[in-house]
Order: structure tokens, then sequence, then C-alpha cells
């Protein structure tokens, strides 16, 4: 859309033109913070699955490091 941005600016009055540039904006930070979020706790859920094979390894008496577990 930010190529047919300038085609619909001459549509629109100043006000309106301001106000979906405010609107663009927003959704932009938006979808900024909700990816970093989704990445954060995509993170922390690999994080915690590791842990957890590592200590249902660690009770089956099998002992391996993180490099390992990683590969």
């Amino acid at each position: 859309l930010p190529g047919l941005w300038p085609c619909f600016t001459l549509f629109f009055s100043p006000q309106a033109e301001n106000l979906l540039h405010q609107l663009q904006e927003s959704f932009q930070a938006l979808t900024e913070k909700l990816t970093l979020r989704n990445i954060l706790f995509g993170r922390r859920r690999i994080d915690d699955l590791e842990k957890h094979v590592a200590d249902l390894m660690t009770e089956a008496g099998i002992e391996n490091t993180d490099e390992e577990l990683r590969v």
C-alpha cells in the first residue's frame, strides 16, 4: 500500500489525509509491538521446552549437555 499512498491522497481533504497517516503509523507501531511480543513469547516457550526435556532426561538417567540437545 505504501506505493499507492500518493494516489489515494488526491481524493482526501488535508484533515482526512492526516487522520489516515496517523492511523497508518498507529497500525505500524501495533504490528511491530505484536511481532516483538510473539518473538519473545516463542523464545520463552522454546527455553521452557528445552528445560523440561533436560529435566526428563535427568530423571531417566540420561546425561547430555545443552549443546547436544540443540543439535
